[in-house]
């Protein structure tokens, strides 16, 4: 029996409750890839299961392998495959039900997608899940189209820099929120309209957008109502918006969780390989180090993402 390690937790709480454990390599069921992974990035999601704090991981989940996003190559396939075999590099979002910090994974054939050729695995492995969630958040809640405009909240994070890059790719007018820290960045990945949130209040300069993309939540999506014109929308991944304020100022509100889409990923693979996306790596961790790298995204205030190289 072949044996892997893991990044696992056996309860809910702080970063020492993170460990190290070794299980057995899974076998490929039907329409299902047996992955070695070479690199898996670290997302928020993480440090809110790992603390008990979200809500689709209670405790009759643990013990539970951590990790969403991961990119590798194919080891085995289990039938009723069609397009895959062993050494294609492919990444993927995977299900909430298994985990990527770990040296093998299972992959559902409609979470894969083709890794982008011209970027690597670590690279690769900064894109699924916040791809996937700034892609579904624009186009398909938001119906974002050319020559609209989009005021994205928090676009120099993982999700807000996608945003940005795919926003402008589709042809639109793109405003954004960042600190001064990161004014240089997002203005560097297209962001038409920049600004510093703590020395200006976006309400104040920004008008009349179609879509308000919130990744902050709170005070900012509440003030975000009113920077909406008549038929927009306000597109939140954290919080449900007011659907009575929405009513009252002849908008729309809706609040999403991503999901697993290995055909959205591969439009995302296709957008990076043509030179009109880039991730933002801002550190790599050794796998070894995977708690002192949750430990670095829960600080907050990265720019791109985080990844851990599997791999040795």
């Amino acid at each position: 029996m072949s044996i892997m390690e893991v990044v696992r937790i056996e309860q809910f709480g702080a970063p020492n409750v993170i460990k190290f454990q070794k299980l057995p390599v899974p076998e490929p069921g039907e329409r299902e890839l047996l992955l070695r992974i070479e690199a898996a990035s670290i997302n928020p999601v993480d440090y809110k299961i790992r603390a008990g704090k979200y809500p689709p991981v209670k405790s009759d989940k643990l013990p539970y392998v951590l990790g969403r996003d991961v990119s590798g190559v194919v080891e085995t396939c289990g039938d009723g495959i069609a397009g895959w075999k062993p050494g294609d590099e492919i990444y993927a979002m995977l299900g909430i039900d298994r985990g990527g910090f770990a040296q093998h994974v299972i992959v559902k054939v409609a979470e894969a997608a083709a890794k982008p050729k011209t970027i690597d695995h670590v690279a690769a492995a900064a894109v699924p899940l916040a791809g996937l969630t700034a892609w579904q958040g624009l186009f398909r809640y938001g119906g974002l189209a050319a020559a609209q405009r989009v005021l994205i909240h928090g676009g120099s994070g993982g999700v807000g820099h996608f945003a940005i890059q795919f926003a402008k790719a589709r042809g639109a007018h793109v405003i954004t929120t960042v600190s001064e820290k990161h004014v240089g960045f997002v203005k560097a990945i297209g962001a038409d309209e920049v600004i510093d949130y703590k020395k200006q209040r976006f309400e104040d300069v920004v008008r009349d957008v179609d879509m308000v993309f919130d990744l902050i939540a709170g005070e900012t999506q509440e003030r975000s109502f009113g920077v909406l014109k008549k038929g927009g929308i306000l597109v939140s991944t954290l919080s449900e918006p007011s659907q009575d304020k929405a009513r009252q100022l002849g908008v729309r509100a809706t609040r999403y969780t991503v999901q697993e889409n290995g055909a959205e990923l591969g439009e995302n693979a296709a957008l990076i390989d043509a030179g009109k996306v880039k991730p933002k790596v801002s550190k790599t961790f050794a796998f070894r180090d995977a708690t002192a790298a949750q430990e670095f995204v829960e600080k907050g205030h990265v720019e791109g993402k985080v990844v851990l190289k599997v791999a040795a």
